[in-house]
């Protein structure tokens, strides 16, 4: 049961990621592109005049450059996205079988399809919504050098935090449902995992490096984008797998 699940999430995880490469090169893409034409514009703005320049710096400055981009930008935001979203999926889309394989019958008396549904919905939530919150996405070429490893390493840390307190909420409210009431305990995982995460988030230190004169609705856009391509990702997750599950489950428990 477990390697057909497995097989199954990682077909369905290329799926979505096939999926979440379209809406990246339609929604994502375009904002990518006006990122690196703001970047393109100051270096060129703070670049010394031509004739400030030696004649002979100047094949080494353009063979420098073609070396800065080993692959096109047309080939990275077209094969190289969807190779990308592809790999990711498969490998997203194994984690969930598994996932699912643990949580199926333990969470209550859900059928497979809800049973996905709902881990696709925590999923969604504990990995990107809540972290992205605190930590946004940014836009490539945006931003300030120095400190891309620490604004991935705060972001990160938030990912792990969100789903630890995440794993905690649940069993808590596991453990209360005896007492409580599905209903009654579900409502105090989900407090007790807000107000960690509240809490977090007024501790953990903001990072905020986008330009003054950077434009807000590219940022904007290129953030909704962001949650939009994994909220696709997660979406054909919790639906093609949990239809391909339900239907694995009643194949079995008829034979």
């Amino acid at each position: 049961m477990v390697r057909s699940l497995l097989i199954r999430g990682m077909l369905i995880g290329i799926l979505a990621g096939l999926l979440a490469s379209g809406f990246a090169w339609v929604f994502g893409e375009p904002q990518v592109d006006a990122a690196i034409a703001y970047e393109e514009s100051h270096a060129a703005a703070a670049a010394p005049a031509p004739s400030a320049a030696p004649a002979t710096s100047q094949p080494a400055a353009a063979h420098e450059h073609e070396q800065e981009d080993p692959v096109s930008r047309p080939v990275q935001s077209s094969y190289g996205l969807m190779t990308g979203m592809v790999a990711y999926g498969a490998a997203l889309g194994g984690i969930f079988a598994l996932v699912f394989a643990f949580a199926q019958g333990r969470i209550g008396t859900l059928s497979p399809r809800a049973t996905a549904g709902l881990i696709a919905l925590v999923g969604f939530a504990a990995i990107m919504l809540v972290p992205q919150i605190k930590y946004p996405a940014t836009p490539p070429a945006v931003g300030n050098p120095d400190t891309i490893g620490l604004r991935t390493a705060f972001y990160f840390g938030m990912i792990l935090l969100s789903l630890a307190t995440m794993a905690a909420a649940l069993g808590t409210a596991n453990r209360l449902a005896a007492s409580l009431g599905r209903w009654n305990a579900n409502l105090v995982g989900a407090a007790a995992y807000l107000v960690v995460m509240v809490i977090a988030m007024q501790i953990l230190p903001a990072v905020n490096d986008i330009p003054a004169d950077f434009s807000a609705t590219v940022l904007w856009k290129f953030r909704i984008a962001s949650l939009g391509i994994h909220a696709v990702l997660w979406a054909t997750l919790g639906i093609a797998f949990g239809v391909a599950a339900q239907r694995l489950v009643q194949t079995s428990a008829s034979r």
